[in-house]
C-alpha cells in the first residue's frame, strides 16, 4: 500500500486562514502533506522538510520536485529543530509508523511480513528490537507491553519470549508475531501480535519521551498567529499531545484551535483503513498584545 496522508483536508482546512511564510514538517515522510500544503499556500518561502528517515527524506524528495526551490531537506527527529532562527507560520507532525515503513519488510514494523527485527525509524539509532526481545529480562518485557502496548495479556507474552528464545533466540519479525500468536487470543480482526509490536516500536524510537520533550521546544519557534498542528494514532500519544497542549493554553500564550480532536471522516477510513485511529489537534500562537 503507497502512503496516503492521513487527515488531509482537515490539515489543509485549518491551514488555511493562515498566511505562511515559513513551515516546518516535522515528519515530512513521503511529502504528501508537504505537497497539499505547497500546493495550497504558493506564499511560502521556506518549507523544511524534517524526518528521521533517510529513505522517507528521498521519497519526498521526488514528491516535492516541483518545489525544490523552497524546499529544505533535514534529517534529523523532530524534536531537534534547525538552529534558525526563523519563527514557524505553521508546525506539524504527523506520528506513528508510516505505510511505507510497514510495507518495506526489510524495516522490521510488520507482523505479516518476514524481516528483520530491526523497527528503528533512523537505521543509525543504537537500540533495535531485536535486543530488547532477545536481551530483556521477563519483568522489563512484561512492563514495556503493558505501559507502551496497552496489552492485557502483557505477562503471557513476556512468559512465551523468553521461553521461546532460552530454546533459539528470535530473529525474524513472523518469529515473533508467531510465538506471541500461540499465546494471546485474536480481538476481532486485529492480530495478538499488534499492541506487542506497537510497544517494541515506541521503545526502540523512544516515541514518547521526544513527544514530551518536542512539544514546548517546538511551541516556542511558532510566529504570532502560528498553528501547530499534531495528528497522533493511539492513546498513549494522543495523550501527551493533549496534556501537553493543555499546559501550553493554560500559560497564555496559546489558544485550542478548535476544542475537541478532529476524526478522519467515514469516507476516509473506508478509503484508507489505517486511518480509523487517527486524530488531529491543534494550537494557535497567541500575539503579544493578546495574552
Amino acid at each position: 500500500m503507497s502512503h496516503i496522508p492521513v487527515l488531509l483536508d482537515e490539515v489543509i482546512e485549518h491551514l488555511a486562514p493562515c498566511q505562511l511564510s515559513t513551515v516546518f514538517d516535522g515528519t515530512c515522510g513521503a511529502g504528501g502533506h508537504a505537497k497539499a500544503i505547497l500546493e495550497a499556500h504558493p506564499e511560502i518561502v521556506q518549507y523544511t522538510a524534517c524526518d528521521q528517515d533517510t529513505e522517507a527524506l528521498c521519497l519526498s524528495k521526488a514528491t516535492l520536485a516541483p518545489f525544490l526551490a523552497k524546499v529544505v531537506f533535514y534529517h534529523n527527529n523532530f524534536s531537534n529543530p534547525p538552529e534558525d532562527p526563523k519563527l514557524f507560520d505553521a508546525i506539524l507532525l504527523d506520528l506513528g509508523v508510516s505505510s511505507m515503513q510497514i510495507d518495506t519488510s526489510s524495516r522490521g514494523f510488520s507482523f505479516v511480513r518476514e524481516g528483520p527485527l530491526d523497527m528503528r525509524m533512523d537505521v543509525e539509532g543504537p537500540l533495535s528490537a531485536d535486543e530488547i526481545v532477545n536481551r530483556w529480562d521477563r519483568a522489563s518485557l512484561e512492563r514495556l507491553f503493558r505501559e507502551y502496548g496497552e496489552e492485557r495479556g502483557a505477562r503471557k507474552a513476556a512468559d512465551a519470549i523468553v521461553m521461546a528464545r532460552g530454546r533459539r533466540p528470535f530473529r525474524t519479525t513472523l518469529d515473533l508475531a508467531e510465538a506471541i500468536a500461540r499465546v494471546l487470543p485474536r480481538r476481532g480482526r486485529m492480530h495478538p501480535a499488534t499492541k506487542i509490536f506497537q510497544a517494541l516500536r515506541i521503545a526502540v524510537n523512544r516515541e514518547l519521551e521526544v513527544l514530551k520533550e518536542a512539544i514546548p521546544l517546538l511551541a516556542q519557534r511558532l510566529s504570532p498567529k502560528g498553528r501547530f498542528l499534531v495528528i497522533t494514532f493511539h492513546s498513549l500519544e494522543d495523550r501527551i499531545v493533549k496534556e501537553s497542549f493543555r499546559d501550553l493554553v493554560k500559560g497564555g500564550s496559546y489558544s485550542l484551535v478548535f476544542k475537541k480532536p478532529l476524526a478522519p471522516s467515514r469516507r476516509e477510513v473506508v478509503q484508507n483503513p489505517r486511518s480509523r485511529s487517527a486524530k488531529l489537534r491543534a494550537i494557535e500562537a497567541r500575539p503579544p498584545e493578546e495574552e
